[in-house]
Formats: C-alpha cells, sequence, structure tokens
C-alpha cells in the first residue's frame, strides 16, 4: 500500500511543480528533499526513492508542452503498478517513527498512515496528472481539440490630421482587441474538481449526488454539444475527455476503498 501512495504523490507532486513552478529544478530538489525525508519518518526510504524514479520517467513520458511520445500507456502501467501494490503488498503493521505518534480519526474509524499517504497521492494525481492523461487520450484518438485563446490583438488608434496623416507629436494607443475566436481554459480546473468529487463522493457512497453531478455535467455542455453540426466533433471530444476523467476518478476510488477494506 505504502509504495502505491508514495509512487502516486511523487508523480502528482512533479506534476504540479511542472505546471505551477516558475524554476522547476528548485521546485523539483525541495519535493524530493521533502518525500526522501517522508520516506526516512515513515521506514519506506527504498520505496520512496523507487517513487521519485518512477516520477522522474513519468516526467519524460508525459511532457506537458508536446504530445506524448508513448500515449497514455505510461498510466495504464502506473495504474497496474499501484494496483498490485494495493492489492498484493497490503498494508504495513509498522510505519516508522511517524506510525509511533501518528494518529488520525474520521467518521468510518481510524486512519492508517500508509492508507492515508494513499489517499493523499491518489488526490494528488487527479488534479494535474490527470489532464496529461486526458489529454493524451484525445492525441491518441485524434480527438478534435478548442483551439487555444488567440492573442490580444493590438489596434493603434492614432489621432489624425485634416487630412488623415497621424498629427505631429500625438503618441498611437494601443487599443487591445480580444479574438472572438478566443475560449476559455476552464477545463484545466473543472477537470482536477470534478475528478475529486468523483472520488469523494464514490467513498462517502453518496452515488445519487455522484449521478446527478454527472449528469448535470452533460445538461450544461448540452447547448455547445447542439453547435455541432454534422461532423459530431465537439460530442466526441465531451464523451471521451470525460469518459476518461470519470473512469480514471472512480479508479483512485476503487484504489483507496480497496486499501481500506484489505
Amino acid at each position: 500500500m505504502i509504495v502505491a501512495g508514495l509512487v502516486l504523490l511523487a508523480v502528482g507532486a512533479a506534476d504540479l511543480v511542472r505546471q505551477f513552478a516558475p524554476r522547476r529544478w528548485i521546485g523539483y530538489l525541495t519535493v524530493a528533499v521533502i518525500l526522501l525525508l517522508l520516506g526516512s519518518v515513515s521506514d519506506a526510504l527504498i520505496p520512496m526513492i523507487a517513487a521519485l524514479i518512477v516520477g522522474a520517467l513519468w516526467v519524460w513520458c508525459m511532457p506537458s508542452d508536446r504530445p506524448a511520445p508513448l500515449g497514455f500507456w505510461p498510466a495504464v502501467l502506473l495504474g497496474a503498478l499501484s494496483i498490485g501494490a494495493v492489492v498484493w503488498a497490503g498494508a504495513r503493521t509498522d510505519a516508522g517513527l511517524i506510525g509511533e505518534i501518528w494518529t488520525l480519526r474520521s467518521p468510518f474509524g481510524d486512519v492508517p498512515f500508509d492508507l492515508a499517504v494513499l489517499a493523499l497521492g491518489a488526490g494528488a494525481f487527479l488534479l494535474e496528472s490527470a489532464n496529461l492523461v486526458v489529454r493524451a487520450a484525445l492525441d491518441g484518438e485524434h480527438t478534435w481539440r478548442p483551439a487555444d485563446p488567440a492573442p490580444e490583438v493590438v489596434a493603434p488608434v492614432a489621432a489624425t490630421g485634416e487630412e488623415g496623416e497621424i498629427a505631429d507629436g500625438a503618441e498611437e494607443d494601443a487599443t487591445p482587441i480580444r479574438d472572438p475566436r478566443s475560449g476559455f481554459k476552464g477545463g484545466r480546473l473543472i477537470g482536477p474538481l470534478e475528478r475529486v468529487l468523483v472520488m469523494i463522493l464514490t467513498l462517502a457512497a453518496a452515488y445519487p449526488i455522484l449521478a446527478a453531478m454527472l449528469a448535470a455535467k452533460g445538461i450544461v455542455r448540452f447547448p455547445e454539444i447542439s453547435r455541432d453540426g454534422e461532423t459530431g466533433a465537439r460530442a466526441e471530444y465531451f464523451l471521451v475527455g470525460s469518459l476518461v476523467s470519470w473512469v480514471i476518478g472512480l479508479g483512485a476510488a476503487f484504489l483507496v476503498w480497496w486499501a481500506a477494506h484489505s
């Protein structure tokens, strides 16, 4: 169990660092030191080193600025590794130094340290790493994707004379005009929130609320999909992206549920 938690935590932290940190190497170094300290105090130093290696391989296999060279197969291998570590390794009886002082209570009972690390790692993976998996799935299926927002077009507006020439001493007023074709990148935020909610609602057995949330997303997206015409590109994009995202969220919930009941 601890192996799966540390691997997911390392992968999720690496993707968050390369997404938000201006100087990535400082963020990578900080995360590596923190995770190594966590592995040391929890008697899991060797699994932590292995998790950092997996995280480095993940960053190389799943780039954020270009299509993934191996598609979404690294995600499949990571999922198989996590499931195998939870199913066959099980929970430890000794969590090292931190296990002696660790205590965490929940409405469902005490939460062991290894289970808390697994839940934290699964949650970290659902944030940015799962976005990369969804993107790789869309690229692998050559699914239509909306264009990135176009940059603002600067239109110079200047004072003119009687004959239309620029008046002496007049400075051009750069007025930004946004391209109407530009869109929003709300999916980068909606996707992680949706997956985290899917995981939480599934673990809480709030299936009616989960079904209502998923149905509401389809209703909200229906006007956009209905403008598809004959191509069906938007509907395919929505279905592939949403289904892959939901599978990842449900998979994370199943992983934590299995670990809690093993």
